[in-house]
């Protein structure tokens, strides 16, 4: 069978067998075309070697293709070759040894000091949310440094020497205590102060011993406190 033919093949098995959606199978088509594009035309899928899908992946290579564009079209050629093995258009499988190639380790970007005190401000400026309480979340973060779950999980019976301290449970489940500055401590009272005048408002006894929750008086997510950094973010960067 013509390698073109055994494509076209699989690509209809994707779409009607494993029902994969248009853009998945989009994908595949695309990846799957630097394939035909280094082989002949007329190439038979029996004939393809393991030598010739490395010497094909060294080529994406040599064109400066993205590792990770790279290792989409090796994991493409993987499947391609599998189905080919399965349904008997070939004994052997030549992709089965295929390696994926390292990925370029990405420096973290890192928020500056001038971008923390925007972003600590944020919240006053634009009046957005929950002013003090997204201040108090903000300046807890980064006179801590403690993770976003782990504050997501604060609760006031976790606090020592008023609230200049705090015993938080981090990965592994470790427990550490994290500080709070001056600045953090005088933001989290405000927010305590609106969150008590708010559950009187809601006309609800508050019986949550999460210190943040959101303004039905329930408890405050990690997700949705890495939504309400978002959205801030958006703003500064």
């Amino acid at each position: 069978m013509i390698l073109q033919d055994a494509i076209d093949e699989f690509l209809i098995y994707l779409t009607s067998v494993r029902t994969l959606s248009e853009n998945t199978v989009i994908g595949y088509r695309n990846d799957l075309v630097h394939l035909t594009d280094f082989l002949e035309k007329d190439a038979s899928v029996e004939s393809v070697t393991k030598e010739q899908l490395m010497t094909s992946i060294g080529y994406l290579s040599q064109k400066k293709m993205a590792s990770a564009s790279i290792n989409r079209y090796i994991a493409a050629v993987r499947t391609l070759f599998a189905y080919c093995k399965k349904v008997g258009h070939i004994e052997r499988n030549p992709a089965l040894e295929l390696k994926t190639v390292k990925l370029p380790k990405r420096i973290p970007k890192y928020l500056t000091e001038n971008e923390i005190d925007q972003l600590c401000s944020m919240p006053t400026k634009k009046e957005l949310l929950w002013e003090n309480r997204d201040k108090a979340v903000f300046e807890m973060l980064y006179s801590s440094g403690c993770r976003v779950s782990e504050l997501a999980n604060l609760k006031f019976s976790d606090f020592t020497d008023g609230f200049h301290a705090a015993l938080v449970r981090g990965k592994g489940k470790k427990d550490r205590y994290v500080y709070f500055e001056e600045d953090a401590q005088k933001a989290l009272k405000n927010y305590l102060d609106d969150r008590r005048k708010m559950f009187v408002d809601l006309n609800m006894e508050d019986t949550c011993d999460y210190v943040f929750v959101n303004q039905r008086g329930g408890h405050l997510s990690v997700r949705g406190i890495s939504w309400i950094l978002s959205r801030y973010f958006r703003i500064i960067l």
